[in-house]
């Protein structure tokens, strides 16, 4: 799957555009602004890569604590609960 693929399933691309205000480095705006002629495309474009990039590192973090989960689990499948020995009841 190409990044234009994945980057299409990760937000409405044709919702309108609602105007926004930033504070930026003045310095860097000026210099990012000699480079691209739209501006408005290439932040769009970065915060599209972002919200890509923060969705897939959650999902391996899920995945990593489902392991963990799964894991605990099945320790206690096989040994039972640690505790099971001190408990009154």
């Amino acid at each position: 799957m190409t990044n234009t693929q994945i980057s299409a399933k990760l937000y409405d691309k044709a919702a309108p555009r609602r105007p926004v205000n930033l504070s930026l480095n003045a310095d860097l705006l000026a210099q990012v602004r000699n480079l691209t002629p739209n501006l408005s495309a290439t932040v769009e474009t970065l915060l599209g890569d972002y919200l890509q990039s923060a969705r897939q590192r959650r999902e391996e973090e899920e995945k990593a604590l489902d392991g963990v989960i799964d894991a605990v689990n099945e320790f206690h499948a096989k040994y039972g609960f640690m505790s099971d020995e001190f408990s009154t009841l």
